[in-house]
């Protein structure tokens, strides 16, 4: 365990940055020494096959070498050894000045969390960011940051933040990849941390070489994982959507063939209303899976509705339910074969019979679903308890 000795360890991630280490380095020392805070620079190398790490140490910082290859890994490990209370991080390609910290350290040391950088309030360099990145990538996956964990950040992916160290440590970080920078902030809003953000300029980084992030399957990562991570929009709320229209459907056509203007909707569209049911409910389960396996491995937060509900939230109320909901709709079906006999098993006036088939097979149907979904959850808590108990954890 690594004692924090010190006020601030400003840390940064590095891959064959010979050219612009040094200066980094010599900078984030200058604004120790300026400011008179007790600190350290750690150099969190991931494998450069350059003279970084050599030039590093010479200009007076502390290293680390990081054998797991990528950005996420390289931070973890660099968190985990650093001394400081607080720590900020940046990339040390000489795009960020960490001659001058002092907002951050201003709003940590005022009770902030995590404290982000906005490189849109602070200015954007010309040929700093690219255009899709500027104007397409960042905006957008920022808004859908701001929009699904409810956070007042303006640029969710700057690479130039800081933070309390044990309060991040406590969020238990995992992923190795460059949508690291997704989790630390969707995890620090769900635990319900302090964020703030400051100005930030952004400068053409001094590599002389392409950048390790990929426009297209990086940006891709990063949505992937807050969708993940917040199944509420990816499955909750279109499942929702989806279920109340069906609903909705149900009850209306099963009084008898709607016109509208020029539509006329019938049987046929009273089997779209079946479908849109069970997917509806099948995005739901998943919403609640996808969150369930989150909270098992520690990713999220226990969400305070799961705590009250775990009484009856149950694989024995999901078969409960998926058996009854599967029983009604084979009762519903049989009374139909019923009927069906009583009329000597004659032609049947499809308009008809479908409009009460229709609706007994989607029983059916979402009734298994529903006790298949109780029983594979419980085949995931169980699993994971036997994984942790063996020392896994």
């Amino acid at each position: 365990m690594i004692l924090q000795s010190l006020e601030l360890t400003v840390l940064m991630p590095c891959l064959n940055e010979a050219k612009t280490a040094g200066r980094c380095v010599l900078a984030a020392r200058r604004f120790l020494e300026e400011a008179g805070i007790d600190g350290e620079v750690l150099v969190a190398d991931n494998g450069s096959i350059d003279s970084s790490l050599q030039i590093a140490e010479d200009s007076g910082a502390r290293t680390v070498i990081v054998p797991e290859r990528g950005y996420g890994a390289a931070l973890i490990a660099g968190i985990d050894a650093a001394r400081g209370r607080y720590v900020i991080m940046g990339d040390a390609d000489d795009s960020y000045d960490f001659s001058d910290l002092s907002l951050f350290v201003e709003r940590l040391r005022a009770g902030a969390d995590l404290v982000m950088g906005n490189r849109f309030q602070g200015g954007i360099k010309p040929d700093a960011m690219p255009f899709l990145h500027r104007y397409l990538g960042n905006p957008v996956l920022s808004f859908v940051g701001r929009l699904f964990f409810r956070i007042p950040v303006g640029d969710f992916h700057c690479g130039l933040r800081g933070f309390n160290r044990d309060r991040v440590l406590a969020l238990g970080l995992v992923t190795v990849g460059m949508e690291f920078a997704s989790e630390m902030v969707a995890k620090s809003a769900l635990a319900g941390l302090r964020i703030e953000q400051v100005p930030t300029t952004l400068r053409p980084d001094g590599r002389g070489r392409p950048p390790h992030l990929r426009t297209w399957r990086d940006g891709w990562r990063h949505l992937l994982f807050m969708l993940l991570f917040c199944p509420r929009w990816l499955f909750l709320l279109p499942g929702a959507a989806l279920l109340g229209v069906g609903l909705a459907g149900f009850f209306v056509l099963a009084q008898g063939s709607l016109s509208f203007i020029s539509l006329n909707l019938g049987i046929h569209s009273l089997l779209y209303m079946g479908a849109a049911t069970v997917l509806g409910l099948q995005l739901i389960q998943f919403a609640f899976l996808t969150k369930w396996i989150g909270v098992l491995s520690g990713i999220v937060p226990t969400p305070r509705w799961l705590v009250r509900t775990k009484h009856w939230l149950n694989v024995e109320a999901g078969l409960i339910a998926g058996i009854a909901l599967f029983v009604l709709g084979l009762v519903w079906s049989l009374r139909l074969v019923y009927d069906w006999g009583l009329a000597g098993y004659g032609a049947l006036n499809p308009a008809e019979v479908m409009r009460s088939a229709i609706p007994a097979v989607t029983l059916m149907i979402v009734g298994v679903q529903a006790a298949a979904g109780a029983l594979f959850a419980g085949a995931l808590h169980f699993c994971w308890r036997s994984w942790t108990k063996r020392g896994h954890s």
